[in-house]
């Protein structure tokens, strides 16, 4: 049984692609629906994010640089850590309303439904993308670049399948306990506080404590992404994580989701 949800959850998608097509699109440009700048936005956003942080930690609080990753400033090390976070957060606090929002043509129209929830999860990784992308050309052409690189498109691929497994939990379970919208705003604050984004975990000195992080995925990400790009090297320990990690995350995740769908009509 297990193994035949799961196999439904991984195949739909790919038999469903003009339908999956659609809905990405769709919500996708809804975004910009009725923005003057339109698209411009996907742009505009993470530069005037970048300057902001810049202003704030360089200038504001005087942080300039990071000796344990060769003087970068601080700014970038904190953003190679919130762009993809952001894609993550993004997602998982919209879930909580994902199939709530879309009540009407779930119970109104046949279609496969755990479409929905790699919607969720596409859309916010594709517009965070875009700044993700504007962060790592301009390292890379700063003289960052190295073949380690190319390990960054799986890595950002498995934080992707990671956060729709939590996407699958949260908006399946969201249909029947309505207050779960509150637990996930709180949860996800505390997550990114949890996550070295803002500060190095070298600022934790507790060696007992720093261990623990390793059971935050989010960790070992936002680590893979600051180690290739600012010192070249690869924690394969952290890969380790963040594959098992995505694996579990999103069999599960789909697994539970087509487990209980059918009973999404009698609530919704």
């Amino acid at each position: 049984m297990f193994f035949a949800l799961s196999r439904q959850w991984l195949i739909t998608p790919v038999n469903n692609y003009q339908l999956l097509n659609n809905f990405t699109r769709q919500d996708f440009f809804a975004q910009f629906s009725g923005s003057f700048a339109g698209l411009l936005w996907l742009f505009l956003t993470p530069v005037a994010i970048i300057f902001i942080y810049s202003f704030v930690f360089g200038y504001v609080f005087q942080l300039r640089s990071l000796p344990e990753f060769g003087e970068t400033e601080f700014v970038l090390f904190m953003m190679l850590g919130y762009l993809p976070w952001f894609a993550l957060a993004e997602a998982v606090s919209k879930s909580s309303s994902l199939l709530l929002d879309k009540a009407v043509l779930i119970t109104k129209v046949m279609f496969p439904v755990e479409i929905l929830p790699v919607v969720g999860t596409l859309v916010p990784y594709l517009t965070h993308l875009v700044g993700f992308s504007l962060l790592l050309a301009y390292l890379g052409f700063d003289g960052n670049f190295s073949l380690l690189w190319l390990w960054i498109p799986l890595i950002y691929l498995m934080q992707f399948l990671f956060t729709m497994g939590l996407v699958a939990i949260l908006s399946a379970l969201s249909v029947f306990l309505r207050d779960l919208q509150q637990l996930i705003s709180l949860g996800i604050t505390i997550w990114f506080f949890l996550t070295p984004i803002i500060y190095p975990i070298s600022l934790i000195k507790n060696e007992d404590i720093k261990s623990l992080f390793l059971l935050n995925p989010m960790h070992s990400f936002v680590t893979l992404y600051r180690d290739i790009v600012l010192l070249g090297e690869i924690s394969y320990l952290n890969l380790l994580i963040v594959i098992t990690a995505s694996i579990c995350s999103y069999t599960l995740g789909g697994w539970l989701f087509i487990r209980i769908k059918h009973a999404f009509g009698d609530v919704l």
